[in-house]
């Protein structure tokens, strides 16, 4: 039986001058590997051989005044927190809108544009925007008065809420695009035999499409909540710097992140040694988040 001039093209050895190109092009794409991950291990072998030795059980329980960082762990996961509970919810129901409700109309191709513009606005502007929204604007504002008392208080300025509200704001963006993306990855049949079977659209999303999204929702969640956890822009226009406790949420509050920028060219030998280990334990951090957005990335895919 004869062979097509296909079949004898595919089973026949590549010459001479062809694997020689195959297997420069393969070293060449692995060297390229090693150069490009190179940066990476040496910033991480950097701040791992730096900060390790100057990790005490101390510098999780004193002030930055004392040499800890105590306070800039709880002011980092109280903005980060704060930031959770503004942009989680609103990004979530953003992705669901654009992904279920009329996904091709002009408002959602509007909104969908202004999401993915406000995704690569730099930080730092994010900051200079709410100092000048948040900051600025409660400072004008005066709280009612009763009975000569002061009933609450409207001033956000340099606190912990302003740095959240910061921070949610870059976050929102990604958990928005994120869930609309996965949403849309969720197959149609499944919308279908819920409308059959009665479900209305409310329940369908609720019910079937929000629970089969959710390891890829909460890998988004993550993602934006590790992001989060290291900015250091935004912070110094909103939450500004404090080396001791904070007295309330509406008080100057100190973070990792920007303890990390205000101490690394200090003098003092004992605060340049809290700056790497600052830096180790934010990094540990970073990579604590990370690990769990791994694994329901992979349960996502073998779901």
């Amino acid at each position: 039986m004869n062979e097509s001039p296909r079949t004898t093209n595919l089973t026949t050895p590549l010459s001479p001058a062809r694997s020689l190109f195959d297997r420069g092009m393969t070293v060449l794409a692995f060297c390229l590997t090693i150069v490009g991950i190179l940066p990476l291990i040496s910033v991480l072998w950097n701040i791992i051989v730096k900060g390790f030795p100057g990790l005490t059980a101390t510098m999780f329980t004193k002030e930055i005044i004392d040499d800890g960082f105590a306070n800039a762990i709880v002011g980092t996961l109280t903005m980060v927190g704060i930031a959770s509970l503004l942009s989680i919810p609103i990004g979530i129901a953003t992705g669901i809108y654009l992904s279920e409700y009329t996904p091709h109309s002009k408002l959602n191709r509007t909104i969908r544009f202004l999401t993915t513009i406000l995704t690569g606005v730099p930080s730092i502007v994010v900051g200079i925007f709410t100092y000048d929204v948040i900051v600025l604007t409660t400072k004008q504002l005066d709280a009612p008065f009763f009975f000569g008392r002061q009933l609450f208080d409207f001033n956000f300025s340099y606190s912990a809420v302003a740095g959240g509200i910061a921070l949610a704001i870059i976050m929102l963006p990604i958990i928005a695009l994120t869930t609309e993306e996965v949403l849309k990855l969720v197959p149609i049949t499944f919308r279908l035999a819920s409308s059959g079977l009665g479900g209305n659209k409310f329940q369908t999303i609720t019910r079937i499409v929000l629970p089969t999204a959710l390891p890829a929702i909460s890998t988004g969640v993550l993602l934006a909540i590790a992001r989060a956890c290291g900015e250091t822009a935004p912070l110094l226009f909103t939450a500004l710097y404090a080396q001791y406790w904070a007295e309330n949420l509406l008080s100057p509050t100190a973070s990792l992140p920007v303890l990390i920028f205000n101490l690394y060219n200090d003098p003092d030998p004992v605060k340049n040694q809290l700056v790497w280990t600052a830096s180790l334990f934010l990094l540990g951090i970073v990579l604590a988040i990370n690990l769990p957005t791994r694994l329901l990335s992979n349960r996502g895919k073998q779901g």
